[in-house]
């Protein structure tokens, strides 16, 4: 399935993370520039998922077998979601939880971070409108992906911010 995500072009960031735990139940242990070279992706970008991942308890480090590599695999006792759908619930779990996290400790944030910009909206779209919204978004984060792994284009004063976009139809009651 993982070389089926690398045709498709960019990955959206849980499909990053879904390659990366695939190759992981795939073959045990992998470094960030093994899962790069696999998946057709930058060695900075799979280090940035995996750390994601083992923030999470998703992944762990593995003994390294010389002394500059690190490798990470599938905790023993962790089951991992076996389906997009599943990994899809679980990606929208740790963001829910992240959010929490947010508005619990907002006030403990600097004064210039201490305002977030939440907001939702109800559109009417037709089903090909929804997806073009959708792409618009993704280009506009796009601006900023080179960001995660390369420190150097991060402009002073920057930090991780959570960007959560859910566009999905409302169904009658």
């Amino acid at each position: 399935m993982t070389e089926d995500l690398v045709r498709t072009g960019p990955l959206p960031e849980h499909a990053v993370r879904t390659a990366l735990l695939e190759l992981l139940a795939e073959h045990g242990t992998v470094t960030s520039t093994e899962a790069a070279a696999r998946l057709g992706l930058s060695s900075g970008l799979c280090s940035f998922h995996l750390r994601q991942l083992a923030r999470y308890g998703l992944i762990e480090e593995a003994p390294a077998t010389d002394g500059r590599a690190r490798p990470w695999r599938l905790p023993a006792s962790n089951q991992q979601p076996s389906t997009a759908g599943e990994f899809d619930e679980m990606a929208r779990g740790l963001e829910d939880e992240s959010h929490q996290r947010w508005l619990a400790r907002r006030a403990e944030a600097p004064a210039e971070w201490q305002q977030d910009e939440a907001f939702s909206a109800v559109v009417y779209l037709t089903p090909a409108e929804l997806a073009a919204v959708g792409g618009e978004v993704r280009r506009l984060l796009a601006r900023y992906r080179d960001r995660e792994s390369d420190p150097a284009a991060r402009p002073a004063g920057a930090r991780p911010v959570a960007a959560v976009a859910r566009l999905f139809p409302l169904l009658d009651r």
